[in-house]
């Protein structure tokens, strides 16, 4: 049974011995700059992932056959590197039948996914636009699409990165635009919830989550965006008598959400309802992610005024949990100060 996860490990002291089961992501055999032979391995559980570094890979207690997608026993340490931590694996192997549920080694959505995926239905319920609703019935009916929707990633490492994440990414978004939407008159209320909920559809196919989170190749090839248009048109196009105009404004909500031709829109936004989709999408990735790094800094017990400076924005700046740093918030106040950190970051995986 599993009882050590990958969150626990940022409370252990360095050097304590531990044992543990994960899902092997990755493994590469690498060289240090003195030109030894070293593997790096990424494990992973439910709550997350961490690098690993096997520093003698010819020890016989590193078991060779272990391989990408493999449910492993690891002996080892907590260590720290260029402030990151990672597992210094003393021991290796393959974990045998029924020492591990493979359930508790995929990030997984704490959120119910029934009670989401009956939340999406229900604002699809409540259109009043009919080939919108019937556009978002053909789709979501099928059973297959239905159930990779549910299941599905939201991204394969930044925000959502886990079971589930696709679908509480969109449910979030949902009510953040049916409040955004009263406030400005000239919105198409169902035009902008059909973008949310066909936005990223795309993903399902672009992303696999078998083993870990990986692109598939079409994945790669395509992209996300591009793999959503092909899947709307063609449901559009099985429908009679969409109206022509309707077709051209769904399609463009989907090419246009990343909002700008540098994160791989093909089109910049050009209705109110792509201009909202995009902000609110980036809004709910950043928030999300933000919220992810101050609970892991809390976790890994980070002084208030300490800057670790790893994680992401688009561009330079170092973003302040406020709230932890006055002291604030729903926990304690000791756990809110806790919950401080200062972090700069790259561009995001939308």
């Amino acid at each position: 049974m599993k009882d050590i996860y990958i969150a626990d490990l940022a409370g252990f002291d360095e050097g304590k011995i531990f044992d543990g089961f994960f899902l092997l992501l990755s493994k590469q055999l690498r060289t240090t700059k003195t030109n030894k032979p070293y593997l790096c391995l990424t494990l992973c559980d439910k709550t997350g992932l961490m690098e690993g570094r096997v520093w003698e890979p010819s020890d016989p207690r590193i078991a060779k056959e272990p391989q990408r997608g493999d449910l492993v026993k690891v002996r080892g340490s907590v260590s720290r590197f260029d402030d990151r931590l990672q597992i210094k694996v003393e021991q290796l192997r393959r974990a045998g039948p029924g020492e591990v549920d493979k359930t508790d080694l995929m990030p997984a959505t704490t959120r119910d996914v029934d009670q989401l995926w009956n939340e999406l239905m229900g604002f699809v319920a409540s259109f009043t636009q009919p080939d919108l609703k019937r556009l978002l019935t053909t789709l979501l009916s099928d059973p297959h699409l239905a159930q990779a929707y549910r299941e599905a990633p939201a991204a394969r490492q930044l925000h959502h990165a886990w079971l589930g994440g696709l679908l509480e990414h969109v449910v979030s978004l949902l009510n953040l635009a049916v409040r955004v939407a009263p406030h400005y008159p000239m919105l198409h209320r169902d035009l902008l919830l059909t973008g949310v909920i066909l936005h990223d559809i795309g993903k399902v196919r672009e992303l696999e989550w078998e083993i870990g989170f990986e692109y598939t190749v079409e994945g790669q090839l395509l992209g996300h965006i591009q793999m959503g248009i092909a899947l709307v048109e063609k449901t559009i196009d099985n429908l009679p008598d969409f109206p022509d105009r309707l077709k051209t404004l769904v399609l463009h909500m989907i090419l246009s959400h990343h909002g700008k031709l540098e994160f791989g829109s093909p089109k910049l936004p050009m209705i109110p309802e792509a201009l909202v989709l995009h902000y609110l999408d980036d809004l709910d990735a950043k928030m999300q992610a933000m919220s992810r790094e101050f609970e892991k800094a809390a976790k890994e017990g980070k002084a208030p005024d300490e800057l670790t400076g790893k994680v992401w924005a688009l561009d330079q700046r170092q973003l302040l949990n406020t709230r932890g740093w006055l002291g604030e918030g729903g926990e304690s106040d000791s756990d809110a100060v806790e919950q401080h950190e200062l972090f700069s970051a790259a561009k995001p995986e939308l």
